[in-house]
């Protein structure tokens, strides 16, 4: 599959059949709908590493016990890589998703676009239908503006996208202006430490709260 940093959306896209009249909801995966730092966190306890969060981001919260630097971002990124293969389908769900999304799912048409490595489309696609999220997966790579552009485009209803990442959302700003776009944090403690623009961008971080303010925006 091609990377989608430039204007080229996953060829997956050309397999969904979403209803054209329907409005769309798009929803990240981790940290959306699924508590993704806190399975990560169980994985590194396996390997002998701790999580210790104190900034919003990834690999610099990986530390050895004891130790005051965090690990080398290369071993992160091994540790992560694997983590997809064999761990994803241990994360938990945050709390609130399934049911929310199940509910605008009889306005709306679901799609989970999620920015992952592709080995880990077919642990997610089992997590997915685990945990209530029987939706359409879509794997991207880099900026998802034009992915977003691409799966409005196939629906002539209304279209909302929710991420964690403050840049995924001004990319999606950017290639579809009329998207309407939300913020969600999962993870209680990288809520206070996400950058976010609320001016930009509306920021809820409580699944029922923000399924009412997604149904208000795809009602129009």
């Amino acid at each position: 599959m091609p990377r989608t940093s430039g204007p080229t959306p996953p060829l997956e896209i050309s397999e969904l059949r979403l209803d054209a009249a329907a409005p769309l909801v798009l929803v990240d995966a981790d940290e959306v709908i699924a508590l993704f730092m806190r399975g990560f966190e169980s994985f590194l306890s396996d390997e002998g590493l701790e999580m210790r969060i104190d900034r919003f981001a990834l690999f610099q919260n990986i530390y050895r016990p004891g130790e005051a630097a965090h690990i080398a971002l290369e071993h992160g990124r091994a540790l992560l890589h694997r983590f997809f293969g064999t761990g994803i389908e241990a994360v938990e769900p945050a709390p609130g998703a399934a049911e929310a999304l199940r509910r605008l799912a009889g306005e709306a048409s679901i799609v989970i676009l999620t920015n992952a490595p592709p080995h880990s489309r077919e642990p997610r696609a089992r997590w997915l239908v685990k945990h209530g999220f029987d939706y359409p997966q879509v794997v991207n790579a880099g900026p998802k503006g034009p992915t977003v552009r691409a799966l409005a485009s196939l629906t002539g209803g209304r279209t909302a996208f929710v991420d964690d990442l403050l840049s995924q959302l001004d990319s999606a700003a950017e290639a579809s202006p009329a998207t309407a776009r939300f913020q969600m944090v999962a993870d209680e403690r990288l809520r206070p430490l996400a950058p976010c623009a609320p001016d930009r961008h509306a920021r809820i971080d409580d699944w029922e709260a923000l399924a009412r303010a997604i149904a208000a925006a795809i009602r129009g």
